[in-house]
């Protein structure tokens, strides 16, 4: 993918290009969000046969979203991913990794993803570090409750990342490079999304749930949860959507 970080960009199409990965997984309330703000969007689906861009340099930021498949998988719609993440951080376009994204984000400028021992599925507890980086990008909150749902996570930061946020099972739950952020959790659900999930929820999903009861919710219990936590969680989105913007390429 040949591009020249010398050359002035191209006008400019939309201001974000969204990169979806499977169908299950659409934008949420990211698409919400932009919509909020009046942002020029475009979304691609490699599940659903839409090729991505070939470069983001017509763009002011780049949003990869989260799907089932493991970061790790041969499919050329990944590594094409990784390739625009590798392009936005040569050009200085902020990316906005989102579970499966912010893996992907760590492996294509340098870091590693891996299985890890305890999934996490639900909403359970993350713990930022208090560092100025930490609440401009999460907020105030020292241990919000967020929606996760990963089996993967990342092992092995890029040269000159900075973890941001914890959890028991995941050690790293965010990170900032720059101007990009990558997220293990889920900031762009719904309840929507999560009913989504829950009705076709994949094969290792029960089995999961009766070997980690600690950080993989029931269903019932999922549910429950969402009544209570999902209005904070927007709050949180447009905390860290916003502290993306500001980061946003000069159109």
């Amino acid at each position: 993918m040949p591009f020249d970080a010398a050359c002035p960009p191209p006008t400019l199409r939309a201001d974000v290009l969204v990169l979806q990965h499977t169908i299950e997984d659409p934008p949420g309330y990211l698409a919400t969000w932009l919509d909020a703000v009046g942002a020029r969007w475009e979304v691609f689906c490699a599940e659903a046969g839409q090729p991505y861009p070939e470069s983001v340099a017509g763009y002011r930021a780049l949003a990869v979203l989260g799907g089932e498949w493991s970061a790790n998988d041969e499919r050329a719609s990944l590594r094409h991913a990784e390739a625009l993440i590798r392009e936005a951080h040569a050009l200085g376009i902020p990316v906005l990794g989102h579970c499966l994204g912010g893996q992907l984000m760590a492996r294509a400028l340098g870091g590693a993803v891996q299985r890890l021992p305890q999934p996490e599925i639900g909403w359970l507890p993350i713990t930022h570090d208090g560092s100025a980086a930490a609440r401009e990008w999460l907020g105030q909150e020292r241990q919000p409750v967020v929606y996760q749902w990963h089996y993967d996570g990342v092992v092995a930061l890029p040269s000159g990342a900075t973890v941001l946020a914890t959890s028991p099972a995941c050690a790293v739950q965010a990170f900032a490079l720059g101007p990009h952020l990558g997220m293990q959790f889920h900031i762009e659900i719904t309840p929507l999304k999560i009913e989504n999930w829950l009705a076709n929820p994949g094969d290792v999903y029960p089995g999961a749930v009766l070997q980690h009861p600690a950080s993989v919710q029931t269903p019932a219990a999922m549910r429950a949860a969402t009544a209570v936590r999902q209005a904070a969680s927007y709050r949180m989105a447009d905390r860290i959507y916003g502290a993306w913007q500001r980061r946003w390429r000069t159109a």
